[in-house]
């Protein structure tokens, strides 16, 4: 029993962990895809590409700048994955049991991954709110604490969550996706699903590109809720805070068209093909190492 639950935490450990060394690595493209989403930016905050913007940010405001708001983000990390997983493999092992009697089922996964993500958004929102008003363009805010008290005394804890919904719109499709492309690539590359590292990192960079094409524009919708750009929202007349999904994509539209929920597209495919891919292949070689060491010490 103790073996069992020594096991699990071990496979948990090993999820937390890749996706914190994912979380790290892809540190440098959340900060120009914030920037390249802003609808109404700055004249010199207006990049053509993610190098470009990347090299502009590190000449013009420092070197450090592009990890700004990188503390808050590993701060809610820690205990959103956990829980995150923690729901995840707890319902997927349930569910499968009813639906498949103990086999795998993409139902199950799929209706799982849904749940656990409702958890982890709960948690990261707050700390996707902070870190994104932190890395516009000319942030008032000096750290995050400040970040914090600011918008709590002027908006309200709500302000904290004023994207869940749509956050919650992007995160559950994207996982969907994200989870269905990994398994249809798994069966053309690696049909007898053995430990193969290139085809979990080939999968894993596809899965995450094409789940994060797919759901750019509710994730610029979700930028514009936890900024508020003052610029864009007054270009349209909208005094106050805007709120809702709704009323983001009519805003959305009114500033950008079409294109305009595309922005920053580009920044985003660039994050989640090397996070998803590290964070699958860390994922199943943790799977491989602990079920062959089980393996091994039932055979002695």
């Amino acid at each position: 029993m103790l073996e069992i639950s020594m096991s699990r935490a071990s496979r948990h450990g090993s999820l937390l962990l890749s996706h914190v060394v994912a979380s790290l690595q892809g540190c440098c493209s959340w900060f120009p895809k914030t920037r390249m989403q802003s609808l109404q930016p700055d004249p010199k905050a207006q990049y053509r590409s993610v190098y470009e913007a990347l090299k502009k940010i590190v000449l013009t405001e420092g070197f450090w700048r592009p990890l700004r708001g990188i503390n808050v983000t590993m701060l809610g990390a820690g205990p959103a994955h956990a829980m995150y997983f923690a729901c995840y493999e707890k319902m997927k092992k349930s569910l499968s049991d009813t639906f498949q009697h103990g086999g795998n089922s993409h139902l199950a996964n799929g209706i799982a991954g849904s749940v656990a993500t409702l958890l982890h958004d709960a948690v990261m929102n707050p700390a996707e709110v902070v870190k994104q008003r932190m890395q516009m363009f000319n942030s008032p805010y000096k750290s995050v604490l400040a970040c914090i008290r600011t918008v709590q005394k002027t908006e309200g804890f709500g302000a904290f969550y004023r994207s869940y919904t749509t956050q919650l719109t992007m995160n559950v499709p994207f996982q969907a996706i994200h989870f269905i492309t990994y398994e249809f690539m798994q069966e053309q590359i690696n049909p007898h699903r053995e430990y193969n590292p290139r085809s979990h990192i080939v999968s894993g960079a596809v899965a995450g590109a094409v789940a994060a094409a797919a759901t750019t524009p509710l994730d610029v919708c979700k930028t514009l809720l936890n900024t508020q750009e003052n610029m864009a929202l007054s270009s349209v007349n909208i005094s106050g805070h805007l709120t809702g999904m709704v009323n983001a994509f009519k805003t959305v539209y009114q500033l950008g068209g079409v294109s305009g929920y595309f922005r920053g597209v580009q920044a985003r495919v660039i994050y989640q093909m090397p996070s998803t891919a590290i964070a699958w292949s860390v994922y199943e070689f943790f799977k491989y190492f602990l079920t062959k060491h089980k393996l091994e010490k039932r055979a002695s």
